[in-house]
């Protein structure tokens, strides 16, 4: 399937800043799950552009100016497909066993996972714990990069697409079970002019290459997914984040929307 996505982000200050730096995955790279055809990012000022210890294409764009708000736009055309990755990537797949701050597990959630450990986990096993999950936790779509661990979100239970999929990294890894953080687009093919929106997943290593999870819609096959970058947690993998010393009296809210057209 051939895509054409476009992406509109803009950050605002509450008031005049002098100085903000954000770090941007907003590029997609071809891999089995799909080929980047055309790729560009639209930015109010230019950027550095590296590969990080991830492999994903990060921009950094810094603003020495004052400024109140922040546009900025990608667009592209890839071809998507349904294939599973069977290579291990940069990283060796025992890598992803780490936790972090964002997804170390405490007691409630050890509690949790433990009965559905097997001496050898299977796809089938993950997705019992995936629906588990989600009978445990509602998934909102509202402040995606409000930072919380996956601990405050089983407690809370509610949380984002970027939430609830660091807590299923917290169980898989528990379990022992390489998973990865996933950030990218979600999409509704078929019509026209279809919303794009971002979105969280995850990938677990299991029989050799990596399998896909969506916890909160579940599903773990994703023909309507687009991957922008992978990582342990949300710091690694976050498409748009503003990493500035914040100054006083200036909060940063972010809107952002998207929308797709198949093409021949």
């Amino acid at each position: 399937m051939r895509l054409a996505i476009t992406h509109e982000a803009v950050f605002r200050h509450d008031a005049t800043v002098r100085h903000s730096t954000q770090h941007l995955r907003l590029t997609p790279h071809s891999s089995l799950l799909g080929q980047v055809v055309d790729w560009e990012l639209e930015l109010p000022v230019p950027a550095y552009k590296s590969i990080d210890p991830y492999g994903n294409v990060l921009h950094v764009m810094t603003l020495d100016y004052p400024h109140k708000e922040i546009r900025v736009i990608a667009h592209g055309i890839v071809e998507t497909t349904v294939e599973h990755e069977s290579l291990a990537d940069k990283l060796p797949p025992p890598f992803f066993l780490h936790q972090t701050e964002l997804t170390k597990p405490d007691q409630a959630i050890r509690q949790f996972a433990e009965p559905h450990r097997l001496a050898v986990m299977t796809p089938h096993q993950l997705m019992m714990l995936m629906a588990a999950l989600r009978e445990r936790l509602v998934w909102t779509d509202t402040n995606q990069e409000h930072l919380a661990s996956a601990a405050q979100t089983f407690s809370a239970g509610v949380g984002s697409s970027s939430h609830l999929t660091q807590v299923f990294l917290a169980c898989a890894r528990y379990l022992g079970v390489p998973a990865r953080y996933v950030s990218g687009y979600i999409y509704s093919p078929g019509l026209p002019n279809q919303q794009v929106s971002l979105h969280a997943w995850a990938e677990t290593w299991c029989d050799g290459r990596w399998h896909t999870f969506d916890v909160a819609n579940q599903v773990s096959n994703l023909p309507h997914h687009l991957k922008l970058a992978i990582g342990l947690d949300f710091l690694d993998a976050c498409p748009i984040h503003d990493v500035s010393v914040p100054e006083p009296d200036a909060e940063l809210d972010t809107d952002d929307w998207g929308w797709m057209d198949e093409i021949s």
